[in-house]
C-alpha cells in the first residue's frame, strides 16, 4: 500500500502510531510513504498515485473518507495570514480557500515555516482561529481518505483517533531539528492539532465547502 503523507510535524503522531502499531512484518514491507507538502499530495491522491493519504478538506468532497483528520480548535499556530501583499501558499489548497471564505487579505503561510515564523515572534493572524471566531466551530484542515485497502484504512483510522500517541523524546528532538524549532516548543504545538473529526467537526467542514464553492 503506498500511502501519501503530509511532511509536517501536524502528522508526526500519526507516523509513530504507525509504527506502534503495524507489527506484522509483511504490511510493513507493503506499506510505503509517500511524503511531500499537501498541494502535491492531493495530486498525487486524486491522480491514484498513492491508495491513500491525508488529503486537503477543500478537495475531499466526493472522496471516500474516515473520520481521521487534522482538525484545529482556535489557534494552530501554523496556517497563518501575514499583513503583506496577497499571495497564496503553493504549499497549500484548504487554506489558500479559507482565506477567501473569511474575505481576509494578505500572504498565506503554511506547515513548518509558518510554526517557526509565529515562534522567531513574526506578526500574523492566526486562520484557524479567525474561523472559530466567525463561526464558533473547529476547522477541518485535511481528512483521511482512500482509494483501495478499505477495511485497513477504516481500522487503522480508529485506532489512531482514540490512541494518544507518545513521542519519544529522541523522536522529537530529531524532527524538532528539522524544523530548527525546540524539543518544547514541538510538543506545546501538537497539543494544539487534533485529529478526530467529531460531528462537530463534521458540521463545520460541510459549512466551509458550502462557502468554498460559493
Amino acid at each position: 500500500m503506498l500511502f501519501g503523507s503530509i511532511d509536517y510535524l501536524n502528522l508526526l503522531p500519526f507516523q509513530v502510531f504507525l509504527k506502534q502499531h503495524i507489527n506484522n512484518n509483511a504490511v510493513q514491507s507493503n506499506l510505503k510513504r509517500h511524503r511531500n507538502v499537501p498541494s502535491l499530495i492531493n495530486k498525487a491522491f486524486h491522480q491514484g498515485k498513492v491508495n491513500a493519504a491525508f488529503i486537503s478538506s477543500v478537495t475531499s468532497k466526493g472522496c471516500r473518507c474516515t473520520d481521521a483528520g487534522i482538525v484545529g480548535i482556535g489557534k494552530v499556530y501554523s496556517v497563518l495570514l501575514l499583513n503583506k501583499k496577497e499571495r497564496a501558499d503553493s504549499a497549500s489548497q484548504s487554506s489558500n480557500a479559507l482565506t477567501k471564505v473569511l474575505d481576509l487579505k494578505g500572504e498565506v503561510m503554511i506547515g513548518d515555516r509558518a510554526l517557526k515564523y509565529y515562534l522567531d515572534g513574526g506578526e500574523c493572524t492566526d486562520l484557524s482561529e479567525e474561523w472559530h471566531k466567525k463561526t464558533g466551530l473547529p476547522f477541518v484542515f485535511a481528512r483521511l481518505c482512500y482509494h483501495k485497502h478499505q477495511a485497513q484504512i477504516i481500522k487503522l483510522s480508529k485506532e489512531f483517533t482514540k490512541t494518544k500517541v507518545f513521542i519519544p523524546q529522541y523522536i522529537l528532538k530529531k524532527e524538532a531539528k528539522r524544523r530548527e524549532i525546540s524539543p518544547s516548543d514541538a510538543r506545546w504545538y501538537l497539543n494544539h492539532i487534533h485529529y478526530k473529526i467529531d460531528p462537530k467537526a463534521k458540521q463545520a467542514l460541510k459549512r466551509f465547502l458550502r462557502s468554498a464553492k460559493a
